[in-house]
């Protein structure tokens, strides 16, 4: 079967064999080429025919930024997944290279014995099987075959390239086995056939009420979807709303300000103490947990650093945790693309307070995995494309306001 196939464009030699080792060792994926700057990177791409490219931003004769307003300009649309610095500087440059059309980051490991290879691995393969899967379907250039849920994949002979590529991240990860266990099927299923497996829907224990906060969780093609989402934003939105996107510390700011330059509500990373109010979209920070609290004449936001949820910290589970227990049938939850289960369990728990719940679609989502299991566990009450989702919480919000 076909793997997914990766251009990386770094200037430094030590660099290209490093994220070159990450992919060999990785089954499903493999290099197509490796190229030292932006200008040389244009010059392979019809020669070997990437799925995906993995870009560093500062290189001689073209950079990453040169190369993202080229690739703009020639309408190539192959994924792109950047290395980024975790300078401050760099989470600016980083965002401006979302905003020029990369699919996603990783922050750029100092070497092969930097304490953090094995997340910044993990992190990188989960974007390029996921994007890369995505790319190589669109594009009918090979059939893709995506496994059947776990519960089922006895009953099919189906070998599944993400299956496998899957099967090696759990074998390196340090994750808790919950999001292992859902990556084998957390992607689209595209060119097969598969049963849709369904749980029963939860029964709430009250009807929905006046909606009076949205909480969203985010992974996998979380950055261009919330652009997508928050461009189109009703601005008179009565609610707040609260993002958990999984993201480094370091480049939360930097996401929420590229965002408010889009979206007609102030958006910012969230701090300690913040007041939720009307017009406001508070993302949560790197590294830290975000939950709401309800006083008497305001609903504040606490941040944690309580262990990790999941494997994430922030999580959205607790934040989801947080608003379930705060706001019972009064809020709409959202979960949209990313790979694993964060957030599966506490939206599924919001709708049983009676809260409104929505989920991204198969076929939008770069990874369908945490809306899947959501949807599977009888969370979710609509299914909902990306194009259509800022539609969807207008109307929802608007009607029960």
């Amino acid at each position: 079967m076909d793997t997914i196939s990766v251009l990386i464009v770094d200037d430094s030699a030590l660099m290209r064999n490093l994220v070159g080792r990450i992919i060999e060792r990785t089954p499903g994926l493999r290099i197509a080429d490796k190229a030292m700057n932006g200008e040389f990177a244009l010059a392979k791409i019809p020669l070997c025919n990437p799925d995906v490219i993995v870009l560093d931003i500062e290189m001689p004769v073209m950079n990453g930024i040169e190369f993202l307003k080229e690739r703009r300009r020639r309408g190539i649309d192959i994924p792109v997944i950047m290395l980024s610095s975790i300078a401050k500087e760099g989470s600016r440059v980083t965002m401006e290279c979302l905003e020029l059309g990369a699919a996603d980051f990783v922050t750029k490991p100092s070497g092969s014995d930097s304490p953090d290879i094995a997340s910044v691995a993990e992190r990188l393969t989960e974007l390029l099987i996921g994007y890369g899967t995505k790319y190589a379907s669109k594009k009918l250039k090979r059939p893709v075959f995506i496994p059947e849920p776990a519960f089922i994949a006895e009953q099919s002979k189906a070998s599944s390239l993400l299956s496998r590529a899957s099967s090696a991240l759990n074998e390196s990860s340090q994750k808790q086995p919950s999001d292992s266990a859902v990556a084998s099927h957390a992607a689209p299923s595209f060119g097969l056939s598969a049963k849709k497996e369904t749980g029963v829907p939860v029964v709430p224990l009250r009807e929905g009420g006046k909606i009076e906060i949205i909480a969203i969780g985010i992974s996998t093609g979380g950055p261009n979807a919330l652009r997508e989402v928050f461009k189109d934003i009703d601005p008179n939105l009565e609610q707040p709303i609260l993002v958990v996107q999984h993201m480094p510390a370091g480049f939360t700011e930097e996401f929420a300000n590229s965002l408010n330059n889009i979206c007609p509500l102030e958006v910012k990373e969230a701090k300690e103490g913040d007041v939720v109010k009307k017009g406001r979209i508070l993302i949560a920070p790197g590294n830290k947990h975000i939950l709401v609290e309800k006083r008497p004449l305001a609903t504040i936001v606490h941040l944690s650093d309580a262990e990790q949820r999941n494997g994430h910290r922030p999580s959205a589970d607790v934040l989801f945790e947080s608003v379930a227990q705060q706001y019972q049938n009064r809020a709409l939850g959202v979960i949209m693309t990313g790979m694993g289960r964060d957030g599966t369990a506490q939206i599924t728990e919001m709708r049983r307070q009676g809260a409104y719940t929505l989920g991204q679609d198969e076929e939008s989502s770069i990874v369908y995995g945490m809306p899947k299991v959501a949807f599977e566990m009888g969370g979710i009450q609509k299914q909902v494309a990306l194009k259509d989702m800022a539609a969807e919480i207008n109307k929802i919000a608007r009607e029960h306001a």
